[in-house]
């Protein structure tokens, strides 16, 4: 009998690391990011992009909580509607981890606790369709 063929991550070095490739590739910004794009002149930055041919919906239909592009306009109100994002609205909720907070919790100041922040869906523009 000869040497059997190899099947999948064992014959390559290019494979080794398949599973690290996967989970970068799907990676999606950070809260703290998403709260800096939250800011009034960022996110009227964000919501009304200029054509990008490149982008899913050619950049016009924006999530600003889950930092996601759609199609079109109806799908980016099915999506306001999914658990998913109802479950990014309650993680934005809590305020951001910032270095002065990380500085009391190492014993440098009194401990205060993380403040709630107003997070609601963003407004929808009908002209957009």
């Amino acid at each position: 009998m000869g040497k059997s063929k190899q099947i999948g991550n064992h014959n390559s070095d290019k494979k080794k690391n398949i599973s690290k490739k996967w989970k970068t590739k799907r990676r999606t910004k950070d809260l703290d990011q998403i709260h800096s794009d939250m800011k009034p002149e960022t996110a009227a930055r964000l919501l009304r992009q200029e054509v990008d041919y490149d982008v899913t919906g050619c950049a016009q239909h924006y999530c600003l909580h889950c930092a996601r592009y759609f199609v079109d306009m109806r799908s980016l109100k099915e999506h306001f509607r999914t658990k998913l994002h109802k479950k990014r609205l309650k993680q934005l909720r809590e305020e951001p981890y910032t270095q002065a907070e990380a500085e009391r919790a190492a014993g440098m100041g009194s401990y205060i606790p993380p403040k709630t922040v107003e997070v609601q869906t963003q407004p929808i523009e009908e002209d957009m369709d």
